[in-house]
């Protein structure tokens, strides 16, 4: 607890406010109603800041009620677009995010704060099979999580929860990369790993959200599908088109043998499936090359 009793310790000093929570929310006032009383006891010095992502129910009011910060939105911008929003109006040196919809429990912030204090630039935390929502999501998850891991070289225990402490000046590096949809967490981490800052795991318990998911599968699935591709350009771009250059040039090499041992000729197919292999490889190298001067500081 010692980054906790650190940020305690400072404010009791006069220093400016160290940590930032950041709820965003979209007609969460029921899980609100209880979670915002236990952020503040949880941690009584923090500046609380609800996001309200054009909500139709009570948020203003019931944030107004517990003297919580709220950003009203007239319409909803999405879930990436109120986490960037909160990031910008925040205070704090430390920015922690979490879900309004009460999985998280507000005692395991203190527990975020301590690991970061061991020297991390963000600790997330990391939900278990049980925290998934539902076989569909938690089979998805897992293979964002492979597929993340053998990207970086480091073990990816959650890569989309949407749980997390970060130091701020480092996660506003970013902003301008993060989409205003749901993948905002996928982004973000895969940012952080490519640009060399220190990510951590923290294990954490989720319990059942209160009220509906506002994730639908079939309009969902199509962008959570994309996710898989934006894990490769992300982090690095020749890891994903290298091997499916690869492939195109092993089928036509394959074609090319059969038709030269029935037909002795080369075809007009194997041509195109070596041109092909070609042109993806050099869309990588392009890409890079764009990865890379996306990540370039500028003074």
């Amino acid at each position: 607890m010692a980054a906790a009793s650190r940020y305690h310790a400072e404010v009791a000093r006069g220093i400016e406010t160290l940590l930032s929570i950041v709820l965003p929310s979209k007609n969460e006032a029921p899980a609100l109603a209880g979670l915002l009383p236990r952020l503040r006891e949880a941690q009584p010095d923090a500046e609380i800041i609800v996001v309200d992502d054009g909500s139709t129910d009570e948020t203003p009011a019931l944030c107004a009620q517990h003297g919580v910060h709220c950003l009203s939105s007239p319409y909803s911008m999405g879930n990436g677009a109120a986490i960037k929003r909160g990031a910008r109006a925040a205070k704090g040196d430390v920015l922690v995010f979490m879900d309004a919809d009460g999985q998280h429990d507000p005692a395991d912030i203190a527990r975020l704060l301590a690991r970061l204090d061991d020297g991390y630039d963000m600790v997330v935390g990391a939900r278990d099979w049980d925290g998934q929502a539902g076989v569909g999501r938690g089979l998805a998850n897992t293979l964002y999580n492979w597929l993340a891991s053998r990207m970086t070289g480091a073990r990816v225990a959650d890569l989309t929860s949407g749980f997390r402490a970060v130091r701020a000046d480092k996660f506003r590096e970013f902003l301008h990369l993060l989409p205003n949809g749901f993948s905002y967490p996928t982004t973000i981490t895969m940012a952080f790993f490519r640009s060399a800052y220190a990510v951590a795991y923290e294990p954490i318990r989720v319990v059942q959200r209160i009220g509906r998911s506002h994730i639908r599968p079939l309009r969902d699935g199509v962008r959570f599908l994309l996710i898989i591709f934006k894990i490769a350009t992300l982090y690095s771009p020749l890891k994903l088109f290298v091997p499916a250059s690869a492939v195109f040039f092993l089928t036509g090499l394959g074609y090319y043998i059969y038709t030269y041992t029935t037909q002795h000729r080369l075809t007009n197919m194997t041509a195109m499936l070596w041109s092909a292999s070609v042109i993806v490889f050099l869309i990588g190298l392009v890409s890079e090359q764009i990865t890379a001067l996306t990540y370039k500081h500028h003074d």
